[in-house]
């Protein structure tokens, strides 16, 4: 069973480019995505201020919680991006098969939730989909749609997990597109 979906997010500027890390345990980023952003405890970020809820802020160049605790206690807790529009960090690793890191995609503002993604090698090193092409449902909304199992979502992150992760019918094959 997963445990409950944490937000963490920036009480203050995360600079572009920073690194956390590195992630430790089995990387699975994406496994527990779904369509839907589930209500949960928050954990914010911050540099310089203090906030009553769960805070990260940098301390000789390092994202550190309200404990003093390092990244790899909490980097963990940061949840999988359902899109491009509501990333903030991506993830990356030095090698193949190499230790992983996120990195700040841009600079982060206070309030905005830390949410992440696979960079393209990354995702191509773990067999995860690098696109996904949407369709439109008979109101003219975006869906993405499993080539294998029909299966529709919301987001294309989420199709994307749910291939590499789920989908039965898909396993051992590769990741088709739209136009394939």
């Amino acid at each position: 069973s997963r445990a409950p979906a944490i937000s963490v997010s920036a009480e203050s500027c995360i600079p572009a480019g920073l690194r956390l890390g590195p992630v430790p345990g089995t990387f699975k980023l994406g496994k527990y995505l779904s369509d839907r952003k589930e209500p949960g405890p928050k954990k914010k970020v911050f540099s310089y201020a203090v906030s009553p809820v769960f805070q990260v802020r940098m301390v000789r160049g390092e994202l550190v919680d309200e404990a003093g605790s390092s990244a790899l206690e909490w980097i963990g807790l940061i949840r999988a991006a359902r899109n491009s529009q509501e990333q903030t960090l991506e993830a990356v690793a030095d090698l193949p098969g190499g230790q992983i890191f996120y990195r700040a995609l841009r600079d982060v503002q206070p309030g905005e939730e830390l949410t992440v993604w696979y960079s393209n090698p990354l995702a191509q090193w773990f067999d995860i989909p690098v696109t996904a092409t949407p369709t439109h449902d008979e109101k003219g909304e975006e869906r993405y749609i499993c080539w294998y199992c029909w299966r529709t979502f919301k987001y294309p992150n989420s199709l994307k997990a749910h291939v590499h992760f789920h989908c039965t019918l898909s396993h051992g094959r590769p990741f088709l597109h739209h136009d394939h």
